[in-house]
C-alpha cells in the first residue's frame, strides 16, 4: 500500500503518493524499532540527498548484514567462525564466562571496561508461556563450554525479572558443583534517588546490602 505524504503548502494541505522507491525505503525503516512514519521519511529524504557514491556504500553496507556472521562459541558477531573474545588466550585463562540475555548486553559490559572474561549470549531468557526452553536458549551448549574449558566461574548478568531469575536458578542447578556461580548486583545507580525509583529497583537495593 503506498505512503501518502501530506505537508502544509501556502495555508493548504498537499497530499501525493510518494514514488515508489521511496515508498520502498520508508517502509523499510518502519520496521526498525522505534521508527514511525515521520522519523523513516525524514532519515530516507537525508539519505537520498547524499551523493551516488555514498548512497551505494549506505545500500552495500546493508546488504552486508545478510553474510553477518555469529560466534560458534558465545554467540556474538564475528567476522569468521570465531570472534576476538573467544580467540583471546588472555580471556580463556580467565576461565570465567559472563552469562547475558542478549548482544546489546555483551556490548554494554564490554564498554565498562572493567570485565575481561568470556561471555555466553543466551539470546533471551526461559519464558514456557512463550514456548522458550533451555533447548530455544543453546543451555546445553553453555554446559558444554564449562567442562571443555574447564570454567571456574560464572557470572549471570541477566535482567532481574521472574523470567530472568528463573534463568539464572535453573542454569545454577545444572552446572558442576565445583563452579562458582554469581549474579551481578542490582540496586540503585550513581547519583539516584530513592524517591524516583520503583519498587523492583529499591528491593534489588536492599538484597545486595552491604556491610561498612
Amino acid at each position: 500500500m503506498a505512503l501518502t505524504f501530506q505537508a502544509c503548502f501556502d495555508g493548504g494541505v498537499l497530499a501525493m503518493n510518494l514514488p515508489k522507491i521511496l515508498n520502498r525505503a520508508v517502509q523499510s525503516f518502519c520496521t526498525l524499532p522505534g521508527v514511525g512514519e515521520k522519523t523513516a521519511f525524514r532519515q530516507v529524504l537525508h539519505i537520498s540527498r547524499q551523493k551516488d557514491e555514498l548512497i551505494k556504500e549506505f545500500g552495500d553496507s546493508m546488504k552486508d548484514l545478510a553474510n553477518l556472521k555469529k560466534c560458534g562459541l558465545c554467540g556474538m558477531y564475528a567476522e569468521d567462525d570465531r570472534c576476538e573474545i573467544c580467540l583471546s588466550e588472555k580471556r580463556k585463562k580467565s576461565r570465567i564466562i559472563c552469562v547475558v540475555e542478549n548482544i546489546m548486553d555483551c556490548l554494554a559490559i564490554e564498554k565498562s571496561g572493567y570485565y575481561c572474561g568470556l561471555y555466553h549470549i543466551l539470546g533471551g531468557v526461559l519464558n514456557p508461556l512463550l514456548g522458550i526452553g533451555p533447548d530455544e536458549l543453546d543451555i546445553n551448549k553453555l554446559t558444554q563450554r564449562i567442562m571443555n574449558h574447564d570454567i571456574k566461574e560464572l557470572i549471570l548478568a541477566i535482567n532481574p525479572s521472574v523470567e530472568g531469575d528463573a534463568t539464572c536458578s535453573y542454569i545454577k542447578q545444572i552446572v558442576p558443583e565445583d563452579v562458582v556461580v554469581d549474579r551481578i548486583g542490582f540496586g540503585m545507580p550513581i547519583g539516584g534517588s530513592l524517591e524516583y525509583l520503583d519498587g523492583m529497583t529499591i528491593s534489588k537495593a536492599l538484597e545486595n546490602k552491604k556491610r561498612l
